[in-house]
């Protein structure tokens, strides 16, 4: 079944994509979520005049997204204290809201939904690894440590 995505769906494609899926998977999930439609002759039509038209706004919202890359790629050092027990074990988790509101700290404006942190949750201190997507077409890879909070 040929659908066209109306918004991002994870693992599967970005809006304004038409993707291929199994029947009952667009028929039961996509569709009344509203997060797909039928891809018929005249939808992709429609999809093919309105992506015209989107080309030009693209390319702004393409070099905005690449101007926060760059701020991000300028930080070369990002701590994020939590409180910790034996063993540096952490008391709860830090995760993506966690490193989004740190970046936020530093100038760099991302969702926290866009940010996936290699691993998951972290549970104990040390250097881990996040990737973040600004567009569909810049995405970054940044280090980043979680320390002790000094007690």
């Amino acid at each position: 079944m040929e659908l066209i995505l109306k918004q991002d769906v994870e693992n599967l494609g970005f809006t304004d994509d038409v993707v291929s899926v199994k029947n009952g998977y667009g028929r039961n999930y996509l569709i009344p979520r509203g997060y797909a439609t039928l891809a018929t002759p005249s939808a992709k039509k429609a999809l093919e005049e309105k992506l015209k038209q989107q080309a030009y706004k693209e390319r702004k919202v393409i070099e905005e997204a690449q101007e926060e890359a760059d701020k991000l790629n300028k930080i070369l050092e990002l701590k994020i204290t939590a409180k910790t027990g034996e063993k540096d074990k952490l008391f709860g988790s830090v995760t993506n809201a966690d490193l989004a509101d740190a970046l936020e700290k530093e100038d760099v404006t991302i969702d926290k939904k866009f940010i996936s942190i290699t691993g998951g949750a972290i549970k104990r201190t040390g250097q881990y690894e996040a990737t973040i997507r600004f567009h569909r077409d810049v995405i970054e890879t940044f280090t980043f440590d979680v320390v002790a909070e000094n007690q």
